[in-house]
């Protein structure tokens, strides 16, 4: 039980703390291919099936 309770306080604080740098403005917490609101700038070697379904839509026009 104690394990538990220490792995809990230890997540709470880390996404505490993940919280608080957000609040105060920092850039927002986003994936490897720069998130929702970068759509043309994807830094991935291999794009995933989501990725290449977004930029087949796009193409289209």
């Amino acid at each position: 039980m104690t394990y538990f309770l220490v792995t809990f306080v230890f997540m709470a604080f880390v996404i505490a703390i993940m919280a608080i740098g957000v609040i105060f403005g920092r850039r927002a917490i986003k994936g490897s291919c720069g998130g929702a609101a970068n759509n043309a700038n994807c830094v991935c070697v291999e794009k995933c099936d989501k990725r290449k379904k977004l930029e087949a839509h796009l193409n289209q026009g």
